[in-house]
């Protein structure tokens, strides 16, 4: 192809050369034949793409294809149930939703009934109609030490930062908040001037940079968190240990997009690059942090105080439960995220194939919580990929008290699954600080949006309640949900997440599957005590409890 460009190129210049010799008024075709031939001397001679140099110019339309393939992918090509990560049958709801359209669909389900993996909720006979039930269900989260307990709506907006999204992005979600009375969680990039306009509810995260609540060298400023968690807007503090899109993976925020804005925003110093690492420095043990907890409650006016993580080493769990036995300190909730959860960028081995998915996440979390007999003191939240009324009854049923959403809401703003959340060109302007694509967002138009698609969303698991003949979402239990895992076999979450007695890991014996929890943990440490456990470390495991 080489030789063969060198053979076109030569034929170009001649030809144009010829006309213009002709005629002069046909020099114009070097416009054409110019810009062709110079791209392609380049190219011959450019070292960093082989398919370019062997094929110059012509080669450059894999880059072209490979850009278009997504978007071809998506609307030519996917079925309405096969889309990754959100099929089409999944987003068109939340759009129809959204708009206040048509969401009912015709001639039955698209999707395979037999297949394995598909879940299905037992409805009752005794059926209740959804309009004698509570159209707003509300959780109140706040332990015994909680001065100021919050009222939840059982679905709210999960972990985004301003950064991460466009500030219009941010107004129409907290003005959605503000609109339908549900929270806004901030994610740890700090609390914004557009998280504070619209005046909705703010769940403030705060990470491993401690962002708007930190000194210069990174550590924890306990004035700075004080002034501002005793806004009004704020209702809960959240403690990022760990999410779904990476976890325990920490990150870099290039000097460039330290502007003055986010500067004063995060507490960092313009225009110097900023670490966020993979792990806290307020605390180092499970007692410790929840000994942070206590005082961070304690700064805040006695507001909720929990923590996110996605499970990771499930003995980490174990650990921080003893820490709260222990010390008689618990936290207010914990947000379990799911190994599928992930709004930005992640690298694709995290994303891929580290932390436990969200059902089991939950499971775990709750049947823990049971054990220790915490739970009736701390409510869990469940995040990854909730964007229906089922998905929200599926996670209580598992043992979440409410749900967060964090794509959910983004595709209520307008995202369309484009798959350039990490390229800051986002075309509907959701995820960029591009000006101009930001533009494209309409902060009114996008605030009724997010209003409507939290609205109907509660209002179909309202309705999914009544069809199960239950009148509150506290009486969802595992039995409730079914999922096909052969041909001719069928379980309920019951079945495949079997509960532990309450208080059963207060004293021996404990159940069987948790007895290697039990043995590798200590509040003095995250760390496994060994995993190499022998009966001897269970007679220990078990002396202390």
């Amino acid at each position: 192809m080489r030789k063969a460009f060198v053979a076109i190129a030569a034929f170009l210049v001649a030809l144009t050369i010829m006309l213009g010799l002709y005629h002069p008024f046909l020099w114009w075709t070097f416009i054409f034949t110019g810009p062709f031939v110079i791209l392609g001397i380049y190219d011959l001679y450019q070292p960093k793409h082989s398919i370019v140099r062997n094929y110059p110019v012509f080669g450059r339309l894999r880059y072209f294809m490979e850009e278009l393939r997504p978007k071809v992918y998506q609307y030519f090509v996917e079925s309405d149930t096969n889309g990754k990560p959100f099929s089409r049958l999944n987003r068109s709801l939340i759009y129809q939703r959204a708009k206040k359209e048509n969401d009912t669909i015709p001639f039955g389900t698209q999707l395979d009934v037999y297949e394995n993996g598909y879940e299905w909720l037992s409805h009752s006979i005794a059926a209740i109609s959804h309009h004698e039930l509570d159209p707003n269900p509300r959780v109140m989260i706040g332990g015994p030490d909680c001065k100021q307990p919050y009222s939840a709506s059982i679905y709210n907006i999960s972990a985004m930062s301003f950064g991460s999204l466009s500030q219009n992005a941010i107004l129409a979600l907290n003005g959605g908040a503000k609109m339908g009375g549900f929270a806004h969680n901030t994610g740890e990039g700090g609390i914004s001037d557009y998280h504070n306009g619209p005046g909705g509810d703010l769940i403030w995260q705060i990470g491993t940079g401690y962002f708007g609540c930190r000194n210069h060298d990174g550590t924890f400023n306990y004035d700075a968190f004080a002034e501002r968690s005793q806004t009004e807007n704020v209702k809960m503090i959240e403690i990022k240990l760990s999410q779904g899109a990476k976890p325990g993976h920490g990150g870099m925020l290039p000097a460039k997009k330290v502007t003055p804005e986010v500067a004063r925003i995060r507490l960092v110093k313009e225009g110097f690059d900023v670490n966020s690492p993979p792990a806290h420095s307020a605390f180092s043990t499970p007692l410790e942090m929840i000994n942070f907890v206590k005082r961070l409650r304690e700064l805040s006016g006695g507001k909720p105080v929990g923590f996110k993580l996605c499970i990771g080493r499930r003995s980490e769990f174990f650990a921080i439960c003893k820490a709260m036995v222990e010390t008689g300190i618990y936290v207010d909730f914990i947000t379990v995220d799911g190994g599928e959860g992930g709004t930005g960028a992640a690298p694709q081995e995290f994303s891929n194939a580290v932390g436990m998915p969200l059902r089991e996440g939950v499971a775990f979390v709750y049947d823990i919580l049971s054990g220790f007999g915490l739970k009736k003191h701390i409510k869990i939240i469940a995040s990854g990929k909730v964007s229906s009324g089922f998905d929200l009854v599926k996670n209580i049923a598992l043992g979440a008290d409410l749900c967060n959403s964090a794509r959910g809401m983004m595709f209520a703003l307008g995202c369309i699954q484009a798959l350039e959340c990490n390229s800051n060109t986002c075309p509907t302007g959701v995820a960029t600080q591009d000006a101009s694509l930001m533009k494209g967002l309409v902060v009114e138009d996008k605030t009724v949006r997010v209003f409507n698609f939290h609205r109907l969303t509660v209002q179909s698991a309202v309705e999914l309640l009544g069809a199960a003949g239950l009148r509150h979402t506290y009486q969802l239990t595992r039995a409730y949900i079914n999922r096909r895992i052969g041909q001719n076999v069928m379980q309920s979450y019951m079945e495949t997440f079997p509960y532990i007695p309450e208080g059963s890991l207060v004293q021996t014996p404990y159940p069987s599957q948790h007895e290697l929890g039990m043995a590798l943990s200590t509040s003095a440490s995250f760390a496994p005590t060994d995993y190499k456990v022998s009966a001897v470390d269970y007679q220990a495991a078990s002396s202390n409890n």
